[in-house]
């Protein structure tokens, strides 16, 4: 069913990729106001009650816009799942979950503080690995907006951004024993 048939004044392509759903430039570097912006006027023109008088078909449609938009914007707003769709879109597939390769003195990095974490006695030794560990990261972030934006090296991205998905869940680990100990 054709979008445009159902929801007339709605004038949006299911095959737009995020960035040109949004009106925004393919590239990583993004404005989180713009973004936010966009978002919200997207939500506007798509939400299900503004096509209530469209009847049930019109809001379906628009609801499942909702949730394309919805999906996209978290999609953008979060700088690892951004460079990663960058990535994709050009063509260099993450493969993270049969490609795990990572420099060697990453690797070691990694390890160590794995072992810190496991060693970690208190809060106080968990929240300084923390704070360690995100200054690293953002650091790689930055190195992931140059790969995609400067250099324009999307398999070199890919490979970052694999390694951003360790330091990702590394955190995540981070958090959940610092909720543990708080318990």
């Amino acid at each position: 069913m054709r979008l445009r048939r159902v929801v007339p004044d709605l004038n949006l392509k299911i095959d737009d990729d995020d960035f040109t759903l949004f009106g925004l430039p393919r590239r990583y570097a993004l404005d989180p106001a713009e973004l936010d912006a966009h978002w919200r006027a997207l939500q506007a023109q798509v939400h299900p009650d503004r096509h209530a008088s469209g009847g049930v078909a019109a809001q379906r449609v628009a609801m499942q816009w909702a949730v394309r938009v919805n999906e996209a914007y978290r999609r953008l707003k979060d700088p690892l799942r951004r460079g990663a769709y960058l990535c994709e879109l050009g063509g260099a597939s993450i493969d993270a979950h049969s490609n795990t390769a990572m420099p060697a003195a990453l690797l070691h990095q990694h390890m160590l503080w794995r072992e810190a974490l496991e060693d970690a006695r208190g809060v106080a030794e968990v929240e300084q690995l923390d704070e360690l560990v995100a200054r690293h990261q953002c650091e790689q972030l930055g190195r992931l907006a140059e790969l995609i934006d400067r250099d324009a090296d999307l398999p070199a991205a890919a490979a970052q951004v694999r390694a951003l998905m360790f330091l990702a869940r590394l955190r995540d680990d981070i958090h959940h024993r610092l909720e543990a100990l708080d318990a």
